[in-house]
């Protein structure tokens, strides 16, 4: 059986607190969990194993080719403020079939950058948003979703066990 190149991303859009970006960025990153590790060698063991102690989602970053003032008003920096993103991505496999891809996230604006300003140059605001809150869904099915207390993958908890033996 032959197999064609799948899920090749073809266009992306970016919503900032439900605000389109829509011809306003050109760029964004989508932070997928990871997990995080340390290494054992406890008694009557020969080498060191390396064991899951948690999960991890990076920092969403975006360039902007705008200086968006509804989106630099997202930096308030007041602890619990939290707001939503969205970047929705097109992607087309070479027999036709179009998937949709939906990345949500919570977090805060921490770090925007308006870099250097030049005539007749294309001017960009780097954005940098901490995630507490991360979602993927493909085709409307769940991928992962992580937060500060639960990993799920596939809509299956991969850290329940944990809270219930915890009586959370």
């Amino acid at each position: 059986m032959k197999s064609t190149p799948a899920y090749i991303l073809r266009n992306c859009a970016l919503w900032a607190d439900e605000d389109i970006k829509v011809g306003q960025f050109s760029s964004v990153s989508i932070q997928l969990p990871k997990a995080t590790t340390e290494k054992f060698r406890n008694g009557g063991m020969i080498k060191e194993r390396q064991v899951v102690m948690g999960y991890e989602v990076g920092d969403m970053t975006f360039k902007l080719t705008a200086f968006d003032p509804a989106t630099l008003k997202l930096l308030t920096g007041k602890a619990g403020t939290e707001h939503a993103f969205m970047v929705t991505g097109a992607h087309v496999d070479e027999d036709g079939t179009t998937h949709s891809a939906v990345y949500y996230v919570r977090g805060q604006l921490i770090a925007p950058d308006a870099g250097d300003w030049q005539p007749g140059q294309k001017a960009e605001t780097d954005c940098t948003v901490a995630v507490n809150y991360a979602k993927l869904e493909i085709d409307g099915a769940d991928i992962f979703e992580i937060d500060d207390f639960d990993y799920s993958v596939g809509g299956v908890s991969q850290t329940g066990d944990i809270a219930n033996a915890l009586l959370i």
